[in-house]
């Protein structure tokens, strides 16, 4: 049984799942600053491990992105990310009740776009706002 439980993970949490997806570690400190930050943090659970996250970033009342999507590999095509996906929408839904037009973004990994696409997600080419942006400093 997995249990979701609305909680910002242990910086060692977070690194198990960012390493074990294939993103690599990220130093504790930068961790910390991250998830302090963070506005929604929901973390799955299998027992007492962590088996997956999601979390929202943002200003809350005119964007927030969807952040951090990730499931260990042998839970994953379990419904552990729909349900993450799911919870997360709820909470944006809770959000747009100060704005209506509230955008919620997400920058999938390349590969998994479909994933996003059966809940609605759209590209930005698609809404007709261009295309997508990072700064590389």
């Amino acid at each position: 049984m997995i249990d979701y439980v609305e909680k910002i993970p242990t910086p060692e949490e977070f690194n198990f799942l960012y390493e074990s997806v294939g993103w690599g570690r990220i130093d504790k400190n930068i961790i910390d600053i991250a998830l302090t930050n963070t506005l929604y943090s929901l973390c799955a659970y299998n027992k007492d491990k962590i088996i997956g996250y999601g979390r929202i970033i943002g200003d809350k009342s005119m964007f927030v992105h969807i952040q951090d999507i990730m499931v260990i590999p042998e839970f994953q095509n379990q419904k552990i990310g729909t349900e993450i996906i799911n919870k997360i929408i709820d909470r944006i839904k809770d959000y747009k009740v100060v704005n209506p037009n509230l955008r919620a973004y997400i920058g999938p990994s390349k590969g998994v776009e479909n994933f996003y696409k059966r809940f609605g997600f759209i590209t930005r080419k698609d809404a007709g706002l261009g295309e997508g942006m990072i700064l590389d400093i």
